[in-house]
C-alpha cells in the first residue's frame, strides 16, 4: 500500500542505502531524472544524477548523524548531461538498531519557476527601458527640430559658402541624432503580420552571414519540420535574427584561438509553454548557439538594454531592437552564456494565448 501511494506521488522520490546505492525510484523521479528504475537500481547515485563533492559528503554526514537536511537552489546534472535546478530534502530512515538504513531524497524542480521569474524580470526591464527611451526621445527630438530649423534659416541668410559649411554640419548632425533616437525606439511601424515559414527566415539570415564571413563559419542546422506557419512580420523577424546571429559571428571572428567556428541554428515546437504569466498551446523556439568565448557575467543582466555593448565599436542597439521585435510578436528572447557556448532562444507563440 505504501509503495502504491509513493508511486502515485507527483514529488520525485529517490531511496538510497547507506552506501549511496539506489534502492528505489518512483515514476516521478524517473521522469524528472530521465532514467529507468531497472537500469539504475543497485548502482551508485551518480548514475542517476551528480552534484559537487560537498553535497555527497553531506549525504554521508546525514547517514552518520541521522539528521535530515534541505538544500535550496541546487544544480544537479542528470545522466543525459541535462542540468536541473531544484530543492531537495534528505531524510534518514533508521533501522531496528538505531542505525541509518537508508536515505529518502525528495526532489522539487525549480526550473519552471526560475525561468518564469527570469522572464518576468526581462519583460519588466524591457518595458521600463522602453518608457525611459520614449521620454528621452521626446525631450531630445523637440529641441533638435528647433536647432535644425534655425540652422536652415541661418544658411539661407549667408552668402559665404564657408559659413554655409558650418550650418550644414549642424543640420547633418541633427539628422544623425534624430536617426539614433528613432533606432532607440525600435520598429516604427506596426508588424505587417501574415503566415510565414520560420525556416525560410532562418535560412535567409544564414545565407547573409555566410556571405558576410566568406563562409569561414560552419553552420549546423537542426530544424523541426513539424512546426506550422506562424503569424508574423517576415522583414522584422529577419532583422531580429540577423542582429543576434551577427553578434555571434562577430564574437567568433574576434576569437583568434578558435579554429573551428560554428553556429548552431535549431528550431523546436514547445507545447503548453508559459512565457511570462501567459500560457500558450504552441510556441516556436528558435535557438542560435555559437562556440565563441561567451558573454561576461557582468554584461548578461543588461544585455538587452539600449546602448549596452560588450564591443568597443558596438552601438548597443542590435539586441535591444531584436527584443522589441520579438516582444511585438508576444514572445521573448532568453540568453545563457558559458565559455565556448552562448545560446540565444527566441520564443514566439504560434497559437492563441491562454490566461493562467
Amino acid at each position: 500500500m505504501y509503495s502504491l501511494l509513493i508511486d502515485h506521488l507527483s514529488t520525485a522520490i529517490v531511496q538510497l542505502n547507506d552506501r549511496l546505492e539506489i534502492e528505489y525510484l518512483n515514476p516521478a523521479a524517473e521522469m524528472l531524472l530521465a532514467v529507468s528504475r531497472r537500469r539504475v537500481q543497485g548502482h551508485n547515485i551518480g548514475v542517476a544524477f551528480r552534484e559537487d563533492d560537498a553535497s555527497i559528503n553531506a549525504l554521508y554526514a546525514s547517514i552518520e548523524s541521522g539528521y535530515p537536511f534541505t538544500k535550496r537552489e541546487a544544480e544537479i546534472e542528470c545522466s543525459n548531461n541535462k542540468k536541473l535546478f531544484c530543492d531537495y530534502t534528505v531524510t534518514p530512515v533508521m533501522g531496528t538498531s538505531n542505525d541509518t538504513e537508508s536515505l529518502i531524497i525528495e526532489l522539487y524542480p525549480r526550473d519552471r519557476m526560475k525561468r518564469i521569474s527570469q522572464e518576468d524580470e526581462i519583460i519588466a526591464n524591457h518595458e521600463s527601458s522602453k518608457e525611459l527611451v520614449r521620454g528621452l526621445a521626446h525631450e531630445i527630438k523637440n529641441p533638435l527640430g528647433g536647432i535644425r530649423g534655425a540652422a536652415q534659416l541661418i544658411s539661407r541668410a549667408f552668402t559665404d559658402e564657408a559659413l554655409n559649411d558650418y550650418t550644414q554640419v549642424i543640420i547633418e548632425e541633427s539628422d544623425r541624432l534624430r536617426d539614433l533616437v528613432d533606432r532607440l525606439l525600435g520598429p516604427r511601424q506596426l508588424p505587417k503580420n501574415k503566415p510565414l515559414n520560420i525556416h525560410k527566415v532562418i535560412e535567409r539570415v544564414r545565407q547573409l552571414i555566410s556571405v558576410e564571413t566568406d563562409h569561414k563559419i560552419e553552420f549546423i542546422r537542426d530544424y523541426d519540420p513539424s512546426i506550422p506557419d506562424l503569424i508574423g512580420d517576415e522583414s522584422q523577424l529577419i532583422q531580429a535574427l540577423l542582429n543576434i546571429t551577427r553578434n555571434a559571428m562577430q564574437a567568433l571572428m574576434e576569437d583568434t584561438n578558435n579554429h573551428q567556428k560554428t553556429i548552431h541554428m535549431a528550431t523546436r515546437a514547445l507545447r503548453q509553454f508559459t512565457i511570462g504569466s501567459k500560457r500558450h498551446r504552441l510556441v516556436c523556439k528558435i535557438s542560435i548557439i555559437d562556440n565563441g568565448p561567451g558573454i561576461p557575467d557582468a554584461l548578461l543582466k543588461t544585455l538587452f538594454y539600449p546602448m549596452v555593448s560588450g564591443r568597443a565599436d558596438g552601438t548597443g542597439l542590435g539586441l535591444s531592437i531584436a527584443q522589441s521585435v520579438v516582444h511585438q510578436h508576444h514572445g521573448i528572447i532568453e540568453c545563457n552564456s558559458y565559455p565556448n557556448k552562448t545560446e540565444f532562444n527566441l520564443l514566439i507563440p504560434i497559437e492563441t494565448i491562454i490566461q493562467d
